[in-house]
């Protein structure tokens, strides 16, 4: 399966450098720019879902919190390459990096676990994890969040949800700095607050008590599965900008909103790893699945921003950050509502049920604002 993706993958990168240029010169014909759609949407999923397996595989050798770190972090490579490429190719997408990032938070943190709950406690009744975890998740994802799409449309140097170079500048360097500060407590002194929880007889959560894993931690695999991720990384970062092409000159044929741009890219990067989030939650592994969601939302914003601004201030394109009043109403909604949901010990289908209630709202916004 390994060895027909990774042909499949690189045969289309070897045939767009190539042919490319002459097949994306005309677009007008619907059939032919379906047809080109088709291929490249299909080939970077399936390439999607080969980096979650190489990911998926490096996280049972290294164990939690790598493995879901090196899965969210190759998710947002592909997310930023995307965005690089529409950005630098359509030069006319100032709301770009704002309406995925949105949507990476809608989809994630509304449509996937609203999603996830509602299946886990069908299947499972009440799901536990770790308090810890969750609460630092959304320590870094309110503040991140609140000053790259709330802030900049209170900010007066400049008006339209836009910032100033030196505001660009210092809240790159802001969201930079507390990403690092994120994962070095990830990975070291408090990585047990991203395990698997357990209830203690005082009633609060703490970590599973450790049980003797024997993990694969030889350099052969290792190196293995790493270049097989890069293998199916990379084909997507080339391909990205024939894709982006065809997205940018399919929005303004269809005269469909330019949010949708936003909604397809992160679709088209999260469906893989949205699938193993909903399978962890459905085997009970409820940490996991947060650790995927809430992770991939702390990445986006800790990654996406500081690209997309220094794409503005390199090529002199503007860009818009600050979400209009109805989105900036649900961004509100969906962070107040994260956590009363990841506050206290155990989810139900409830949660579940008005998570998905705010993303369905979300979706009918997009088309009839």
């Amino acid at each position: 399966m390994m060895a027909a993706r990774l042909g499949v993958a690189w045969g289309s990168v070897a045939a767009f450098l190539i042919l490319g240029s002459g097949w994306l010169a005309d677009l007008s014909s619907p059939v032919w720019a379906g047809l080109l759609f088709c291929w490249l949407f299909g080939v970077i999923l399936w390439s999607s879902f080969g980096v979650v397996h190489e990911a998926e595989e490096l996280a049972h050798r290294l164990g939690e919190p790598y493995g879901t770190l090196i899965l969210t972090l190759s998710i947002v490579i592909i997310e930023v390459a995307l965005v690089a490429a529409v950005m630098l190719g359509a030069k006319t997408a100032p709301t770009l990096g704002r309406d995925t990032m949105f949507a990476v938070l809608m989809i994630v943190m509304n449509g996937l676990v609203g999603l996830g709950l509602i299946l886990g406690g069908l299947r499972h009744h009440r799901q536990n994890y770790n308090l810890d975890g969750a609460a630092a998740y959304l320590a870094v994802i309110i503040p991140l969040t609140t000053i790259a799409m709330i802030l900049p449309n209170f900010t007066t140097s400049t008006t339209g949800g836009t910032l100033t170079t030196l505001q660009a500048v210092s809240f790159s360097l802001f969201t930079i700095a507390l990403y690092a500060i994120f994962l070095a407590i990830q990975t070291g002194r408090h990585s047990d607050f991203f395990e698997a929880a357990t209830l203690t007889s005082a009633g609060e959560s703490g970590p599973v008590p450790e049980e003797p894993v024997r993990r694969d931690t030889r350099a052969g695999p290792l190196l293995k599965h790493t270049g097989l991720l890069l293998a199916s990384l990379l084909p997507i970062v080339l391909l990205s900008k024939s894709l982006a092409a065809i997205i940018d000159h399919g929005i303004k044929a269809l005269g469909a909103p330019p949010a949708l741009g936003g909604v397809l890219i992160a679709a088209i990067v999260f469906t893989p790893e949205g699938i193993s989030a909903v399978k962890a939650i459905i085997k009970d592994e409820l940490q996991r699945a947060i650790n995927l969601c809430l992770g991939a939302v702390t990445s986006t914003v800790g990654l996406t921003v500081p690209a997309v601004l220094t794409i503005g201030l390199v090529t002199g394109q503007t860009v818009v950050l600050g979400l209009a009043q109805t989105e900036m109403a649900l961004l509100a909604v969906t962070l107040v509502l994260s956590i009363l949901t990841f506050s206290r010990q155990g989810t139900t289908i409830l949660e579940g049920a008005v998570h998905l209630l705010v993303f369905l709202v979300y979706l009918v916004l997009i088309f009839s604002p």
